[in-house]
């Protein structure tokens, strides 16, 4: 897709400058500033940052149950149900 954006001169020059310098195109910085800004607001870039952030959410959005001392609870029940199941 493209749009068009428009910079003044002084900009422009110092874009092409430092395009230049790292051996970049506008379009490469444009996007690399782009990209920032996102990250910056939290908005996933690509497919894999969206799943990154939706799996580190439902870490925290579902705690595990704690089932440690589901046996004993067992064991204490069949014990009980023993005792009371005598001749009287």
């Amino acid at each position: 897709m493209r749009k068009l954006i428009a910079f003044d001169e002084d900009t422009f020059a110092k874009l092409s400058e430092l395009g230049r310098d790292r051996m970049a195109t506008i379009q490469e910085l444009a996007e690399e500033a782009f990209a920032d800004v996102l990250k910056k607001h939290g908005i996933p870039i690509d497919l894999k940052d969206a799943l990154r952030k939706s799996a580190a959410g439902s870490k925290t959005a579902a705690p595990v149950k704690d089932r440690s001392n589901r046996s004993t609870k067992r064991k204490r029940r069949e014990r009980l149900s023993r005792s009371s199941s005598g001749p009287f």
